[in-house]
C-alpha cells in the first residue's frame, strides 16, 4: 500500500509537469507534494508501530487528517492528484472504526468525482460521476466482508488455542490420576498386603511369646522376610522395574513367580495348556503376577479359606488365571460376610481391563469364591 501510494503521487506529479509547465503554482504543487510524501513516511512508514499501530481511535484519525488535508489542497490544485486517494482509502479501512472510514470513503471519493469532471474535456460523462462511487462501494463492501471474516477466523482461533489448552489441562488431569491409580494398586498389591500380614504376625507373636516363644519367633522371623521381600519391591517400585517375583524367577518368568506366590500363600498351583513360543510382554506377566498377589491377600484376609487354588490356563487367543477359595464367600457387588473387600477386587479390575482383558466373580456366601482373569494375546505374526 504504501508503494502505491508513492507511485500514484510520483505519477501524478510527473503528469502535473508534463501537462503544465511553467505554471504559477508548479512551486506549490511541488512542495506540497513534497509535503505529502514525508508526512506519509513519518506517520506511517517510519512511524513507531507503522500502519499497524495500536493508537488510539483519535490519534489514528488525527494522523490521516493530516495526510488527507493536505491531498485535498493537492486536488484542488491538480485534479490528477485524485488517485492517490485509492492507498488513502485503504489505510482509513485499516485503521478507522468502520463508521468513520465509511465516512473518509465518501469523502475521498467526492473529490474524486469533482476532480475527475474538472479534468473532463468533452463535457459531461455519467461514467465519470458514477464510476468512482461504485469502485469506492465494491472496494469498501469487500474490505469490510474481509474485515469481518478476519474477525471471526481470529475468534475461531481464540477458540480453537483456548480448546486445546483446556484440552491439554485434561489429558494432564486424566494422565495425572491414571498414574494416581496406578500407583495405589501397586501399593496395594506389594507394600499394603505385605504391612497387613506383618502386621497379623507380630500381633500373634505378641499374644505368644510367654505360653510359647518358638511360635512366637517363627512368627517374627515370616513377618521380616515379609519385611525383606517389602524393602525389595519398594526398591523396585521406585525404579520402575518388574516385580520381585517376577524378577527373582530368571528364566522360569511368570510361572515360577505365581509358583512362589502361590508357595507363600499355602495356595496350590497348577497349570493348564502350553505356553505360547514367543514370551509374554512383560506388562502382561507383570499385571498377572500383581492379580494373583492382590486376590490371594484378599482370600487371607477375607476368606477364612481352608483350600485355595491358582490355576493358570494357556488357551490359543488368551490366558486366564483362576483363583478359587472355599472360604466364606460374599455377594459380588456387595460386601464379604463379616468383612470389607476394600480396594483389592477393583484395582484387580482395572488392571485386567487395562490389558482389553475380562473379569469374572462367581461367589455366594458360604460356598467360597472364583475368581477368573482372562487377558487376550496377541496374534502371531
Amino acid at each position: 500500500m504504501d508503494a502505491a501510494f508513492f507511485l500514484l503521487l510520483g505519477a501524478s506529479l510527473a503528469r502535473f509537469l508534463l501537462r503544465h509547465p511553467g505554471e504559477p503554482r508548479t512551486p506549490w504543487i511541488i512542495a506540497l507534494s513534497i509535503t505529502l510524501a514525508v508526512l506519509h513516511v513519518a506517520l506511517y512508514v517510519a512511524g513507531p508501530a507503522g500502519r499497524n499501530s495500536t493508537r488510539s481511535t483519535a490519534q489514528n484519525a488525527l494522523r490521516l487528517a493530516t495526510v488527507v488535508i493536505v491531498w485535498a489542497v493537492l486536488v484542488v490544485l491538480a485534479p490528477s492528484f485524485a488517485w492517490c486517494a485509492v492507498p488513502l482509502l485503504y489505510t482509513g479501512l485499516r485503521t478507522l472504526p468502520t463508521r468513520t472510514a465509511l465516512a473518509l470513503v465518501a469523502l475521498l471519493t467526492t473529490f474524486v468525482v469533482i476532480a475527475q469532471l474538472r479534468l473532463s474535456t468533452e463535457g459531461f460523462d455519467p461514467n465519470l460521476v458514477l464510476a468512482p462511487p461504485a469502485v469506492a462501494a465494491v472496494a469498501a463492501g469487500t474490505f469490510v466482508y474481509m474485515q469481518r471474516q478476519a474477525a471471526r477466523q481470529r475468534t475461531l482461533i481464540d477458540d480453537l488455542i483456548r480448546t486445546r489448552r483446556e484440552l491439554a489441562a485434561t489429558e494432564r488431569r486424566e494422565g495425572t490420576l491414571a498414574e494416581r491409580q496406578r500407583l495405589s494398586m501397586e501399593i496395594h498389591d506389594s507394600l499394603a498386603q505385605g504391612l497387613s500380614s506383618q502386621q497379623m504376625l507380630l500381633q500373634a507373636a505378641d499374644r505368644t511369646w510367654d505360653a510359647d516363644p518358638t511360635t512366637a519367633r517363627r512368627h517374627v522371623r515370616t513377618a521380616t522376610s515379609i519385611a525383606e521381600r517389602n524393602l525389595a519391591e519398594a526398591r523396585r517400585f521406585v525404579h520402575d522395574l518388574a516385580p520381585a517375583d517376577l524378577a527373582a524367577a530368571g528364566t522360569g518368568g511368570l510361572e515360577e513367580a505365581l509358583r512362589a506366590v502361590a508357595t507363600r500363600e499355602n495356595a496350590r498351583f497348577h497349570i493348564d495348556g502350553t505356553a505360547p513360543a514367543a514370551p509374554l510382554p512383560d506388562r502382561v506377566q507383570s499385571a498377572l503376577l500383581r492379580i494373583a498377589q492382590g486376590a490371594l491377600a484378599n482370600v487371607r484376609e477375607h476368606a477364612g479359606a481352608t483350600t485355595t487354588a491358582l490355576t493358570l490356563t494357556y488357551l490359543d487367543d488368551q490366558i486366564v488365571l483362576d483363583i478359587a477359595d472355599d472360604g466364606r464367600g460374599f455377594t459380588p457387588g456387595g460386601e464379604i460376610t463379616g468383612g470389607v473387600r476394600g480396594h483389592g477386587l477393583p484395582a484387580i479390575r482395572a488392571r485386567v481391563q487395562q490389558l482389553g482383558g475380562t473379569l469374572a466373580v462367581e461367589s455366594a456366601p458360604g460356598e467360597g469364591t472364583v475368581l477368573s482373569a482372562a487377558i487376550p494375546l496377541e496374534p502371531a505374526p
